[in-house]
């Protein structure tokens, strides 16, 4: 089977298109009718089974969030680097020197792959069940005073191995009607199904409450009016976001119910792999330029964004809003948000089993701390390169908390940044010293490159982004945003 193929021919209203989208060639397989039956955990139980897998007896706790508990997080600069050597992004394991892109692309990129693989986000399986999308609905709306083409589309994953653990995976894929060819289109994860907000990801576990994005028009609205399409993809319909849901999700109906393994994939990465499915049904829609598709995301599906741009490279662009510990932050930086936070029953599911080593007090294996991780994120940004990634955050005096380490995050992108030079792209247009670069002024972003930054001035959210990120990626895809409507004559209708 290709791994696309057309089961059923022509959309008319009132009937479904079905066609399947396999994950990777060969993942059909026929159901077993000897699997045992799926395992239900609690997540205490599911976190410790991964302990009790890798010879875990006892973890570091990780920071608090408010900063009058007894073990609040650090938020003296002065303590910030106590691992200030960050692995050589362009430098071979067997010390040589990437010089060309031919050796980032044969060489340095697979090898840092496999260990965000094995040690970090985990792998995806190479039997992934196959994914059916059907459109359900197509609607014609208005998006303030666009008129708008509305798919309502949803994905349906095979599940005879398990029939018990079924996959639905709704999204929304919404045009402008009167788009003059196929258009843009930023993927956004979402927590609701169908509304015009999407791309939000809640508040950073463990930091102090706040409220959310600006007043004014809406992502959406602002990309319609661009003449941009958006799709709304919910990211807890593809794999629940806590321990307790492991076994269950595509996550545990690959693993037919059964607990991870410890390079097995958590939660963001099954949430890209979600992602990356429905980019293959936007390449057989004709409304949209699947060679001009982004992904967004805000707090834990900032790092869901930026962990399915780094390692689908058929993404062209990215946003990443407010991502901390996970994502663009600096795992090596003791600031905010600590890997012992992703260590701890509240988190690990966003990773791999085998990241519970980078948290160990005590163990079969000794102790070990992010210092021992081979990798850092400022790896995973130059795993973007040479695309267009927007690292995006707010500002903590309106509930984008220091929790998130605004500046260790920009040190990651300004180390990234040799790799995008490297592959003909502009960098940030800093030196190279993460050590002693500073983040730009609130509202002064480093737009110039393929490799961007801004700092808003608002709270938890990209919403005050948008713009700037709209009109950064049309310079660089080389395209021109549609006229603006102008009021008609006195009399016209």
């Amino acid at each position: 089977m290709s791994r696309k193929t057309i089961l059923a021919g022509l959309l008319v209203a009132g009937f479904a298109l079905p066609f399947s989208v396999a994950s990777l060639p060969g993942q059909e397989k026929p159901a077993s009718e000897s699997a045992p039956a799926p395992v239900t955990f609690s997540t205490q139980e599911d976190h410790r089974n991964m302990m009790e897998q890798l010879g875990i007896t006892k973890l570091r706790p990780g920071p608090n969030g408010n900063e009058s508990a007894p073990n609040h997080a650090n938020y003296d600069e002065a303590l910030a680097n106590p691992y200030p050597e960050l692995p050589a992004v362009l430098t071979l394991k067997n010390g040589e020197k990437v010089a060309t892109p031919e050796i980032w692309w044969n060489n340095r990129r697979p090898e840092i792959i496999e260990d965000f693989d094995r040690e970090v986000y985990g792998r995806i399986p190479k039997d992934v069940p196959k994914l059916t999308w059907t459109v359900l609905e197509t609607k014609e709306s208005m998006i303030g005073d666009v008129p708008v083409i509305e798919k309502q589309v949803q994905g349906l994953v095979e599940n005879s191995a398990c029939p018990s653990i079924e996959v639905k995976i709704p999204l929304t894929v919404t045009t402008p009607k009167d788009a003059q060819g196929p258009v843009p289109v930023l993927m956004m994860f979402s927590f609701s199904f169908g509304g015009s907000r999407g791309g939000r990801g809640g508040p950073p576990a463990g930091a102090p409450p706040r409220g959310f994005g600006p007043p004014g028009p809406s992502r959406s609205e602002m990309l319609i009016k661009a003449g941009w399409g958006f799709a709304l993809l919910p990211p807890n319909s593809i794999q629940a976001d806590g321990g307790g849901g492991l076994t269950r999700g595509i996550i545990g109906l690959t693993n037919k119910g059964q607990p991870r393994k410890p390079d097995d994939w958590g939660s963001l990465r099954a949430w890209g792999w979600g992602a990356s499915r429905a980019l293959d049904y936007l390449e057989t829609d004709p409304a949209v330029n699947a060679k001009q598709v982004g992904i967004e995301g805000v707090s834990r599906y900032g790092k869901a964004a930026l962990v399915t741009m780094a390692f689908d490279t058929r993404f062209a662009m990215v946003l990443v809003g407010s991502s901390g510990e996970g994502g663009a932050k600096l795992h090596r930086r003791n600031f905010g948000e600590a890997v012992e936070n992703l260590t701890g029953s509240g988190e690990y599911h966003w990773m791999a089993g085998n990241f519970l080593k980078y948290g160990t007090a005590e163990s079969k294996f000794g102790s070990m701390t992010a210092k021992d991780l081979p990798v850092d994120s400022h790896e995973l940004i130059a795993l973007c390169a040479p695309r267009l990634t927007f690292i995006s955050y707010g500002i903590p005096e309106k509930g984008d908390a220091k929790w998130l380490d605004q500046q260790g995050s920009y040190m990651a992108t300004v180390a990234a940044g040799p790799v995008f030079r490297l592959l003909g792209a502009k960098d940030l247009g800093t030196s190279d010293d993460y050590m002693t670069e500073k983040m730009p002024a609130v509202n002064a972003g480093l737009l110039a490159g393929q490799l961007a930054w801004r700092q808003h001035d608002g709270g938890h959210t990209d919403g005050p982004n948008i713009e700037h990120f709209i009109k950064w990626a049309d310079e660089h895809l080389g395209r021109q945003a549609p006229p603006k409507s102008e009021a008609p004559p006195a009399g016209d209708k």
